[in-house]
């Protein structure tokens, strides 16, 4: 009987989300130290702002929704994201030029 092992993936950097629910606007306000602070417009009830986080990040870092995946911080304000195989450096890139 053959065994399958799954072959491990390259997975990218965590990348710390502060969140500001319920905001005025949807935003990436910038970094305050290793944490990107966001901003969303959606409650954090049923997912919404998770959701809203989500989308928020994939527009403004240029990938697709289904590459963002939340690791911790579900309930919380302070988040951890995996954003496909992209690094903290590389996310720091894509999103200066996003505000550029």
């Amino acid at each position: 009987m053959a065994t399958s092992a799954k072959t491990p993936r390259p997975e990218g950097d965590l990348l710390a989300v502060r969140v500001h629910p319920r905001a005025r606007r949807s935003e990436v306000a910038g970094w305050r130290g290793a944490a990107l602070r966001v901003s969303v417009t959606a409650a954090p009830s049923e997912g919404r702002a998770n959701r809203a986080v989500t989308e928020l990040l994939a527009k403004s870092l240029g990938v697709a929704a289904s590459a963002i995946e939340m690791v911790s911080g579900a309930s919380g304000r302070d988040k951890l994201f995996r954003v496909g195989r992209l690094s903290i450096d590389e996310v720091r890139a894509r999103l200066g030029r996003a505000r550029a």
